[in-house]
């Protein structure tokens, strides 16, 4: 095990929230699947839930650290490569898209001989925030463009939102959120940003007025949910959103303080994504707000490390990294929390490294891992620094060293010469 901590190279804490965050997962998990259990086969018996998710942190924390090996820089190339090979798997999960847990949304698909099942949004979010990372730390010692950079950079970025948003709204518009936060950070300028925004909202509107007209269509059919649960987030009308956030509720205010404890959630029976998009309530229902706010500390303590993280870095290309890839993955978990808590719509949203599934872990790790590289890689800068003022104290220590024996011999020699000199004037003068 010391041997395996010795292998593991960049920041430190970073791994260290990462593992708590994995540990404290299983109890929820455990907990939260009863409910699924019982749908699924009628026994209740959550074992083969929780051996699932084990499966799925182990393979994630592999993803970690095969990534954490492979230095940054590298997916510059990978980034322009992979989104035309993403654009392809998404138009794919349009329109062969696995309907999962009874979710009306195709976005899933299943890889052939294996049967697992992958959400591309996820892994299409990174390959987009890496891309545009590249983009800016590109363009930063010259003068934007606006019309290059919508070929360059606007028309890849609408291009990936537009094959998610009629499946996913909700992760479209995080998305766009964050890129929108990513090119504020690497300067982009800021009128061109208010364009941008503006082309955003109106195609959206575009796209609602459409999907309304439309109805019938399959690839407009999710606009009239997304509609009914914003118009039943603002008024009261009943439906099947209000009753998961009530049951949320419920399980909230149960909790109290130190909450009911571990297992012992009543409203786990009662959620229907009680182990992925609600599992928080059940972590607030079993853990009281101790519990909920030990959480959320944790996610913040791990934003706070990102930023630091981000500041160390010394290369343009590896800040925006960290942030293009840290900070969605905190953003994502607010909107969990805060959708568990009637804050916001019911979105879809799973807390990340906590909420049972596959593919939303693995991109998570990956995240991870990329920016672990990054840290590495400073890290290597530092330890080659101290090396370097080693070697350099070192190497004055020897030259002083030698100096002062030089300047021993010479005041020797300078004795002896005088000593010498002496003895044959003393001949000359007979003294």
């Amino acid at each position: 095990m010391k041997d395996l901590i010795k292998n593991l190279k960049g920041d430190k804490v970073i791994w260290s929230f990462v593992a708590l965050l994995a540990l404290f997962s299983f109890m929820p998990v455990f907990s939260a699947s009863s409910n699924l259990a019982y749908l699924g086969h009628g026994t209740g018996n959550t074992l083969g839930y929780l051996l699932k998710h084990l499966a799925h942190i182990c393979i994630g924390f592999l993803i970690i650290y095969l990534v954490h090996r492979v230095p940054y820089h590298y997916f510059r190339a990978i980034s322009k490569i992979g989104l035309p090979v993403v654009w392809v798997l998404l138009a794919y999960t349009l329109i062969k898209g696995t309907v999962i847990a009874g979710a009306n949304a195709s976005r899933w698909i299943q890889i052939p001989f294996v049967g697992i099942t992958f959400q591309t949004s996820t892994l299409a979010s990174l390959m987009l925030f890496i891309y545009v990372a590249r983009y800016l730390s590109k363009t930063r010692e010259e003068p934007v463009d606006f019309k290059e950079s919508l070929k360059e950079l606007w028309a890849p970025v609408f291009m990936t939102l537009i094959l998610i948003l009629p499946a996913n709204f909700s992760t479209t518009a995080l998305i766009f959120a964050m890129v929108i936060m990513l090119v504020f950070i690497g300067k982009y300028p800021v009128k061109y940003i208010g364009v941008i925004i503006g082309t955003g909202v109106v195609a959206l509107t575009l796209f609602v007025l459409i999907g309304k007209a439309f109805p019938d269509s399959r690839f407009f059919s999710r606009v009239g949910t997304w509609s009914s649960r914003i118009e039943n987030y603002t008024t009261d009308k009943p439906d099947e959103d209000d009753y998961q956030i009530e049951k949320a509720k419920i399980a909230i205010a149960s909790g109290k303080l130190y909450g009911l404890g571990p297992g012992k959630s009543v409203q786990k029976n009662f959620l229907p994504q009680s182990s992925s998009d609600f599992i928080f309530a059940i972590i607030v229902e079993e853990y009281g707000l101790v519990g909920g706010f030990l959480v959320l500390g944790l996610y913040l303590l791990l934003l706070f490390r990102f930023v630091i993280a981000a500041h160390k870095a010394t290369t343009l290309f590896g800040k925006l990294l960290v942030v293009g890839l840290g900070f969605p993955m905190i953003f994502q978990a607010m909107i969990n929390m805060a959708v568990a808590v009637e804050l916001l719509p019911v979105t879809g949203q799973t807390l990340p490294l906590i909420s049972s599934g596959g593919s939303s872990i693995w991109m998570t790790c990956f995240a991870l891992g990329i920016i672990i590289s990054v840290t590495k890689k400073e890290d290597e800068i530092i330890q080659e620094q101290q090396d370097a003022a080693k070697r350099e104290e070192a190497l004055q220590k020897i030259i002083d060293r030698e100096l002062a024996g030089e300047k021993a011999e010479n005041s020797e020699d300078d004795y002896s010469i005088e000593e010498k000199n002496e003895n044959p004037m003393k001949a000359v003068f007979g003294r």
